[in-house]
């Protein structure tokens, strides 16, 4: 699976990519039908200081693409409810190729 990391008003992160990598590799080894995985990582002016890291994950894959976006007070956090949202997202989709 290829991944491109893309960054809004926020500086590269070495680390925030190794950690997205390795929650998507984790997808891609059980999803083999994930070609690529586009992670955009924004931050934005909330008066909330629980929201403001926003991390946004666009799967693509055969049919139509899958998303998901989670603002939280850090990034890590934000990467993980993506990914969780992208699995859940992933098992639905299997599970409708399935029936066919």
């Amino acid at each position: 699976m290829q991944i491109v990391f893309e960054y809004h008003d926020v500086s590269t992160s070495k680390r925030l990519e190794q950690l997205a990598k390795e929650k998507l590799d984790k997808l891609g080894a059980k999803y083999d039908m994930v070609i690529r995985a586009d992670v955009f990582f924004k931050e934005e002016n909330t008066t909330s200081d629980e929201t403001g890291k926003i991390c946004n994950i666009r799967l693509s894959l055969p049919g139509p693409r899958l998303f998901a976006e989670a603002s939280h007070d850090d990034f890590e956090s934000s990467i993980a409810e993506s990914v969780n949202d992208l699995e859940r997202q992933l098992r639905k989709r299997k599970e409708k190729m399935k029936d066919y």
